[in-house]
């Protein structure tokens, strides 16, 4: 079991679906966290539940990001570790049914909520020069999916922005490293894109290929804890697939 005993953990994300399940984790290796989202009620029934603490914003907004991660840290006296995980969630749409005006808005609705806090966080590790930062994209930046060409744009990019940190925040003690999952069973992202006609249809196929088993949000939690632990001190800039065996890159 890993031990985060003593670790601040802030998780972005953290009210609901991986993020939730990740900062439950957590705390019970040792760690205190505190949860992230944009909706107070919600974010405060999680908190509640998981014995967190809670900030609110919008982590696509820079202010915001910046805010969050400054307010945990107060909250719990510094910050080792982030888990920037509040990524948008738009549906799988093929590339000639998203309008010319709406592309960036699917890229970057994906891209900055989880880069934006990670770059927020790095000054305050780099000067107590110590940190652990990690960010959950998905598999779709890796493979190439009909339906997922702006999805797969902001996850690869999510992936690169991790590799390039982790070599520039190497010398201030930060490693980064990126989670990818495919399907999650087990969260409203799941329920939504099997509510849709195209991504139910792209999504069950993909399913029968999980040989190993369609993964669940505590698949992606053991290996959050996992890299944010002592244990995992000399694993950077890494970007690693849970899929269950979907695909094998």
């Amino acid at each position: 079991m890993a031990d985060l005993s003593g670790q601040r953990v802030l998780v972005i994300g953290g009210t609901a679906g991986i993020g939730r399940a990740c900062a439950r984790r957590m705390i019970a290796a040792g760690a205190r966290v505190t949860v992230a989202g944009r909706n107070r009620d919600r974010g405060a029934a999680a908190a509640a539940e998981l014995g967190a603490d809670l900030v609110c914003g919008d982590a696509s907004r820079p202010a915001d990001a910046q805010q969050m991660v400054d307010d945990a840290a107060d909250l719990m006296g510094g910050l080792d570790v982030l888990l920037s995980g509040a990524g948008g969630d738009p549906m799988p749409r093929l590339l000639r049914d998203i309008a010319l005006d709406e592309l960036m808005g699917d890229v970057a609705g994906s891209l900055a909520p989880v880069i934006l806090p990670a770059r927020a966080a790095y000054d305050r590790m780099a000067a107590q020069g110590h940190g652990c930062i990690l960010m959950i994209a998905s598999d779709a930046g890796k493979l190439a999916t009909p339906g997922e060409s702006a999805i797969g744009a902001a996850m690869a990019g999510i992936a690169m922005f991790g590799r390039a940190m982790a070599i520039e925040a190497r010398r201030d003690g930060i490693r980064v490293n990126c989670l990818t999952p495919s399907i999650v069973r087990g969260t409203p992202l799941y329920d939504r894109l099997m509510a849709d006609p195209f991504a139910a249809k792209l999504f069950a196929k993909a399913e029968t290929m999980a040989g190993l088993g369609v993964v669940d949000p505590q698949d992606l939690a053991e290996l959050a804890a996992f890299l944010a632990s002592p244990a995992a001190a000399r694993i950077t800039g890494q970007t690693i697939s849970v899929t269950g065996g979907i695909s094998a890159i």
